[in-house]
């Protein structure tokens, strides 16, 4: 089962930008699907994007597009999350997912 950590959260100012980044035990590379959840106090865990290694595609929550990509870095073996022009409600904790592997989260917190 491929182990997964979460790196980049931290605290932000609304408008700014942050880079998550989920460190895969195995070669990302061979990884079909990998995806970014989140979860904010009192809410219910909601999918964020998603990135599938055939046809390299990526999926984002439609509420974030424009603000939000998913890349795969196969040489550093991340799968990177990047997030700007950041508001309150982005604030949550970060899950990294590949099948049913989780990483333990990173938090977000984006001050106004």
């Amino acid at each position: 089962q491929v182990q997964l950590v979460e790196s980049g959260g931290g605290l932000a100012q609304a408008g700014g930008s942050l880079t998550l980044s989920c460190a895969t035990s195995e070669r990302i590379a061979s990884i079909d699907v990998m995806a970014w959840f989140r979860q904010a106090p009192g809410k219910e865990r909601e999918f964020v994007a998603r990135s599938r290694r055939f046809g390299s595609k990526t999926d984002i929550q439609d509420s974030l597009k424009g603000r939000f990509t998913l890349a795969r870095d196969n040489a550093k073996n991340t799968l990177n999350l990047q997030m700007n022009n950041l508001k309150p409600d982005d604030t949550a904790m970060y899950y990294c997912v590949s099948g049913s592997s989780w990483g333990p989260g990173t938090q977000v917190t984006v001050s106004s």
